[in-house]
């Protein structure tokens, strides 16, 4: 495995790494070259579990994860390091109890194995991944340190990521604390694993061309066929070639600039004519 290395950091906030989304988009290919180079020559489904597992290094596991009612459920917890507990819901004995886990472990909510769910499993799996690599300065700790539960003022060494944290890919921008900058990493680390750029942008101006649209991009706005296109066949097209949900292939085909509404193409004209007249 290639190890994660960066000098930029916010040592201020937990030595949260200072990476752009380009930079991601490059260190995920790098993993991918080094890991399997044939998913960076063809478009295809990343078996996650193996990624996980058999290249990351890390256990995966599989429970019911307990959560509080008002604060949002729980997809997925990456552990850090070892002895760290999880309260989890024990449905043969009907009853909570406290897991204790491994050092680098990831637990997936069993919420996110139901059938209809796969591209959900993928994501939240390659989310809990991109905290794994990107984060293991800010919450790998030396032993004897708190543990998930116990009340402290420091950060706590593992990741409880909420639903909202892993459906908020591409929904949220001006991110303002250090917490927030690193469930953007790790769902941008997610997609950019899942559909690596190098597959994805032929893969896409293929399709778009094929819909007759010379431009090279969609806009949503502009009438039926458009909308079908960037809501439906697209992001269909994407799901079944990547094993992503359509929510997630939708989103990066937003964050890539192949679906745009109007006002942004008369907005990218006014640029250009004002360009050219100074």
């Amino acid at each position: 495995m290639l190890e994660f290395r960066w000098s930029r950091v916010d040592k201020k906030n937990n030595n949260t790494p200072i990476i752009s989304d380009v930079e991601i988009d490059e260190l995920a290919e790098n993993l991918l070259r080094d890991y399997k180079p044939q998913l960076l020559k063809e478009p295809g489904k990343v078996k996650f579990e193996h990624f996980l597992e058999s290249y990351l290094g890390v256990d995966l596991d599989y429970r019911h994860i307990y959560y509080e009612e008002n604060e949002g459920q729980i997809f997925g917890v990456t552990s850090f390091n070892q002895g760290e507990e999880l309260l989890i819901f024990d449905k043969e004995n009907m009853c909570l109890k406290r897991a204790t886990l491994n050092r680098n472990t990831i637990v997936l909510d069993f919420y996110v194995t139901e059938e209809g769910r796969e591209g959900l499993e993928l994501f939240t799996g390659l989310h809990e991944g991109g905290h794994f690599w990107l984060h293991q300065g800010v919450y790998a700790r030396a032993e004897m340190q708190l543990s998930l539960f116990q009340t402290a003022q420091e950060l706590r060494p593992v990741t409880c990521c909420r639903q909202a944290d892993i459906e908020s890919f591409g929904k949220k921008s001006g991110f303002s604390t250090p917490e927030e900058w690193r469930e953007h990493h790790a769902d941008y680390f997610a997609a950019a694993i899942a559909m690596p750029n190098t597959t994805f942008y032929p893969l896409v101006k293929e399709v778009i061309k094929s819909q007759g649209l010379a431009d090279g991009r969609i806009i949503q706005d502009a009438g039926f066929a458009e909308y079908s296109l960037a809501h439906d066949l697209l992001p269909d097209i994407l799901a079944q070639t990547y094993g992503v949900s359509r929510s997630a292939a939708y989103i990066k085909l937003r964050k890539t600039g192949f679906v745009v509404e109007q006002e942004t193409v008369n907005y990218d004209l006014f640029l250009i004519k004002r360009t050219l007249q100074s």
